[in-house]
């Protein structure tokens, strides 16, 4: 028999809940991950890559990102009916847990495919692919009931991609949203009025002070707690800081310093720690711990959700900082930012999810 997964919400589970504790819905690609390269190509020219993973991208990042920490997760997209859309729905359904039973598959419908090429801590991505068939709310119908919605905040958002994130907060999911880069440069503050529906909010620092018209990321921040319960500013290497009105916290955390192999997906895995951490009730300051761990986890694998942690990841972490004896000044002031973790490690099983490998390929090149 295939043991339980660890379940970080069981002690707050009642009868008549909600069956999904996350809720999402966006475009699945297939992505194509060369890693190890020192430089990239001069016209003309072929390099050869030292690694290579092949997996679900963009919706199944957060996806699997939520599913590996516990959280019981359904994803609603559209999956063509190729090889390349078999792959990705074998994947998330069998390999992720992810429940598609709001996704559909559509015939003579390619899936997107992307190919990212990770370089000296950055990446570059090359995609090709085109709009689903049926809108999101035809494609979803009523959604499930479930604890969260994670989105995508999109400038002139179309009703009919958006009523059934309405729905979903009518049945009393809070609402977490992102938002992309604005590649025109106008970063309409328009925008930011789809946040009055919503709980939370996590962009990144460059991301909050365009939005807001403002010069440093704390007073982005100020700016957007106005708007949302609780407001959060990515600030890459320099860490995060968050206000949460609803309990009166306000919290600044710094990045754990690790080696960058590849970023693609960190601040999805950042976004499903901090919702885990919101819907079980921790601290403020706890959370955004716990999701800075998590993303410094994530950018030092490869590959989108290859790289998403599970709780077993992040056991083996804190046991390896529990054993270091001493250490310096810096490895203890990690060891006390997350002693919190030992009210939470102890008591996940040796069966906790771990990474794994998902690629085309009989074994992953990663």
């Amino acid at each position: 028999m295939t043991p339980a997964p660890f379940d970080p919400l069981a002690d707050l589970r009642r009868p008549g809940d909600p069956e999904v504790d996350v809720l999402l819905q966006g475009m699945v690609f297939l992505d194509i991950i060369f890693s190890g390269l020192g430089r990239m190509p001069a016209s003309g020219e072929e390099i050869w890559a030292d690694g290579m993973g092949s997996c679900p991208g963009g919706a199944a990042n957060l996806a699997v990102a939520t599913s590996r920490l516990g959280l019981r997760t359904s994803l609603s997209a559209a999956f063509g009916d190729d090889d390349y859309g078999d792959f990705c729905w074998r994947t998330l359904a069998e390999q992720e847990q992810v429940d598609l039973a709001t996704s559909r598959r559509f015939e003579h419908w390619h899936t997107p495919v992307t190919v990212s090429v990770a370089v000296e801590d950055d990446r570059r991505m090359i995609t090709h692919g085109h709009d689903a068939p049926e809108s999101a709310t035809a494609m979803m119908g009523t959604p499930p009931r479930s604890r969260a919605v994670l989105f995508d905040l999109t400038p002139d958002a179309r009703e009919e991609d958006t009523a059934w994130i309405s729905v979903a907060r009518d049945q009393g999911a809070l609402l977490f949203a992102e938002v992309g880069f604005d590649g025109t440069g106008a970063w309409d503050p328009a925008t930011l009025d789809q946040l009055q529906r919503c709980h939370a909010f996590t962009p990144n620092a460059v991301e909050a002070m365009a939005y807001t018209r403002t010069s440093t990321p704390y007073d982005a921040l100020t700016a957007l707690a106005d708007r949302v319960p609780l407001a959060v500013v990515t600030n890459g290497a320099q860490g995060a800081l968050a206000i949460d009105s609803t309990t009166g916290e306000e919290a600044m955390v710094p990045a754990l310093r690790v080696p960058t192999i590849d970023p693609t997906g960190a601040g999805d895995v950042f976004c499903a720690a901090l919702a885990l951490g919101t819907l079980a009730r921790w601290e403020l300051r706890h959370r955004l711990n716990f999701a800075s761990l998590c993303s410094s986890l994530a950018v030092q694998e490869f590959g989108g959700s290859l790289a998403a942690p599970g709780w077993g990841d992040i056991a083996d972490w804190w046991h390896s900082q529990r054993e270091r004896a001493g250490g310096s000044a810096l490895q203890r002031a990690v060891r006390r930012r997350f002693e919190f973790l030992d009210d939470i490690v102890p008591a996940i099983p040796p069966s906790a999810v771990r990474r794994a490998a998902a690629t085309i390929a009989r074994r992953s090149d990663v």
